[in-house]
């Protein structure tokens, strides 16, 4: 799937996931230790 095919169908949480399809682990980092945000803005 294409970076425009893939905007076209998430549609405003496209840029979201690319940027986590395309994280790569290195060395001994796991997911778990990904800072995730929990609270937005209103």
């Amino acid at each position: 799937m294409s970076s425009k095919e893939m905007s076209k169908s998430l549609g405003e949480h496209a840029e979201v996931f690319a940027m986590f399809a395309s994280l790569k682990l290195e060395g001994e980092n796991k997911m778990e230790e990904l800072p995730v945000v929990c609270e937005f803005p209103d």
